[in-house]
């Protein structure tokens, strides 16, 4: 099963994006799909997120990053089968692939929350070196868990900096300050944002008392290496609740 079979099985048409949700997400970097999530399903989530972080303990997010002042976890795919929706919807994907050209699998499918007085980040890209305009390598989908609130550590994107060519480490004197277009990514729990990850973009300052939850869907093109080699970590039980097409996306 090729990709464009892949993406077809998983319910991608022509037309699932709109011509205004395409150019958006061309001119500024990011798109906002909302209401992908039901209520009862992103409640769900954020029990089973709260109950592995629980678990895993000083441990949790260690297969990929662990961050300071944060919650993470990470190789969703094996932990369970209510994450599949992270890397088989196909509005969210249909994004994925506009940024790609067509041509991605998932790199990543973690968890990150941002602990009270916790959370910022420099404006950074996801890729080590600057991209010639359409030339991406990675995407990523942000699913909000909780809403993001200018209070409680959203993040913060710079629209149009994916088609500047450069990286905010190059041009910037302080990536860790606030950049007088950012524009912040403020949206009901239930929403998706989808980012080209050569956007400039960081989480923000978690000025309140809870945690502001979210899972990353980070994607990449086939060709280049995953964040989380999926064939090595990928179990058999996993594997067999798994479609053809899910398989396919995970590259495994």
């Amino acid at each position: 099963m090729n990709i464009a079979q892949t993406l077809a099985a998983l319910g991608l048409y022509e037309g699932i994006l709109s011509a205004e949700e395409k150019a958006f997400l061309d001119e500024n970097g990011y798109l906002p799909l909302p209401g992908i999530l039901s209520d009862s399903v992103r409640a769900a989530m954020a029990r089973r997120v709260d109950e592995l972080a629980a678990a895993e303990g000083d441990t949790a997010g260690s297969e990929v990053h662990q961050e300071l002042g944060t919650t993470r976890l990470s190789d969703l795919v094996n932990k369970d089968p209510i994450f599949e929706i992270c890397f088989t919807h196909p509005r969210v994907l249909a994004a994925i692939s506009h940024v790609l050209g067509g041509d991605l699998k998932l790199s990543s499918l973690n968890f990150r929350a941002a602990l009270p007085g916790h959370g910022l980040q420099a404006l950074h890209c996801d890729w080590g070196s600057a991209v010639e305009v359409g030339d991406y390598y990675v995407c990523n989908s942000i699913w909000l868990l909780d809403e993001f609130t200018a209070e409680n550590g959203a993040t913060r994107v710079v629209p149009g900096s994916n088609r500047s060519g450069k990286r905010p480490q190059d041009v910037l004197t302080d990536p860790s300050a606030p950049h007088p277009e950012q524009v912040l990514l403020a949206a009901p729990a239930g929403t998706v944002v989808v980012f080209n990850s050569h956007t400039w973009h960081g989480g923000t300052l978690n000025r309140t008392e809870q945690p502001r939850r979210a899972l990353h869907g980070y994607f990449c093109r086939r060709d280049q290496k995953q964040q989380l080699d999926q064939r090595a970590y990928l179990r058999a039980e996993t594997r067999e609740r798994l479609s053809e097409a899910a398989q396919t996306i995970l590259d495994v």
